[in-house]
């Protein structure tokens, strides 16, 4: 597809989903063969490893690095907040989109100590999409503006992608998606967010029960669920996932809102998300069943839940020493060492 497209219908993004490209058996085995030729005792490197084959197989390379990595961090704004979901007021993501450009968020640190490239989008901050307890939040137009978004954001150049968000509400958000994806409780999925107190829990479980309620037949389909509870930057998030994969991008996966956005693709169409790693498992609540559903291992456990894409860009550091091992160690040969008898 060329690098600028409109998608007129959540079909048409459908479509693509079913049509993806895999991965390349020959870089994979090929990697896999240099791994077991390097100094050092089989799989000594442990998870390393796999990192490096899987990035591999999808660069189409034995033996790669990551030279340019990109980081989009999607802002949109989110009409359940009116719930009393937050512990800060919606205009707080209008201030960090301009934290973000002057350089002093978390995410421009991260980025900053692990060589990515970071592009920030606000989506209609003026326009927050709908209250998900009294309607749905988007239309297909608003869905597919997201998708269109996202897709677009990506930079084909790039080797690696990490993708994060700013939005007031969106984790209440991303816990409505994931019930309606998955099934069980609000309050299984409900986490704390931004810092609610007991009380903002209780509006926030019930936001998403009502939400659920409202918005019970969107919830035969993945597609319709993203649209009944996601915002533009969860959407948009999906949007540029799927793109990085017909790419052959690999993704490094945030928290718990970009992981609702992944699952959302996960659930469209199996095997959607073999191009993604999950960076790090967050303490909102529902992240760890969130990627398990999902079938992804993080890489990291650090107890973070800021967001904005920090956990993943902290994770590219790992990718890249794994990278660095696997490609810049000598094989036994190489080095004059002698192999296992």
């Amino acid at each position: 597809m060329p690098d600028d497209v409109q998608f007129q219908s959540v079909a048409a993004f459908r479509s693509l989903l079913v049509s993806m490209p895999g991965t390349s058996r020959e870089a994979a085995d090929l990697a896999r063969l240099r791994n077991s030729e390097l100094t050092k005792p089989p799989g000594a490197l442990g998870r390393l490893e796999e990192l490096a084959i899987w990035y591999a197989s999808w660069r189409g390379t034995a033996a790669p690095r990551v030279k340019d990595p990109q980081a989009i961090v999607f802002a949109a704004n989110h009409g359940v907040t009116a719930q009393g979901v937050s512990a800060f007021p919606a205009e707080v993501t209008a201030q960090m989109v301009g934290n973000f450009r002057q350089g002093g968020a978390a995410i421009n640190q991260m980025c900053r100590a692990n060589g990515l490239r970071l592009s920030v989008l606000e989506l209609d901050l003026a326009r927050p999409v709908r209250d998900f307890t009294q309607t749905t939040a988007m239309d297909e137009a608003e869905l597919c503006q997201a998708l269109t978004v996202g897709w677009n954001a990506v930079d084909p150049v790039a080797d690696l992608l990490v993708t994060g968000e700013m939005g007031i509400g969106n984790t209440t958000s991303a816990a409505a998606i994931a019930t309606a994806l998955f099934g069980g409780h609000a309050a299984d999925w409900a986490g704390r967010g931004t810092g609610v107190d007991d009380a903002g829990m209780s509006r926030k479980i019930s936001a998403i029960e009502r939400g659920i309620a409202c918005n019970i037949a969107a919830l035969d389909d993945p597609l319709h669920v993203l649209a009944a509870f996601g915002g533009r930057e969860i959407a948009a998030m999906a949007g540029a996932i799927a793109r990085a994969r017909t790419e052959r991008i690999p993704v490094i996966l945030d928290g718990f809102i970009c992981g609702a956005a992944a699952a959302v693709l996960h659930e469209a169409h199996a095997g959607m998300l073999d191009h993604c790693v999950a960076g790090h498992v967050s303490a909102e609540g529902g992240h760890p069943a969130l990627l398990e559903r999902i079938g992804k291992k993080p890489i990291l456990d650090l107890g973070m839940r800021l967001g904005e894409g920090s956990g993943a860009a902290l994770a590219v550091a790992v990718l890249r020493a794994a990278l660095e091992c696997h490609t810049g160690m000598a094989t036994f040969a190489e080095a004059a060492v002698s192999g296992r008898t």
